[in-house]
């Protein structure tokens, strides 16, 4: 059984998930400057955590292509 979503469903959906990838590029923006502003102060602890959370937003980012792109194929 192939669960099809209607385009109206799928336009939605679409919408939705671009949504979340706006959030996840402005968190990963965010964490860019907070580092290097941290960085250039002189605090060279925040580089790695920030690096791992960035790590998780293109992860997700990624995911969510993947999830795009087999909902096209069916």
């Amino acid at each position: 059984m192939k669960s099809q979503f209607s385009r109206e469903q799928k336009t939605t959906i679409i919408y939705g998930i671009l949504c979340i990838v706006l959030v996840l590029v402005v968190v990963q923006l965010w964490l860019l400057v907070a580092t290097m502003n941290a960085y250039l102060g002189g605090d060279e602890s925040a580089i790695i955590p920030a690096a791992v959370v960035s790590g998780v937003c293109l992860g997700l980012n990624f995911g969510l292509f993947i999830y795009i792109r087999q909902m096209e194929r069916k």
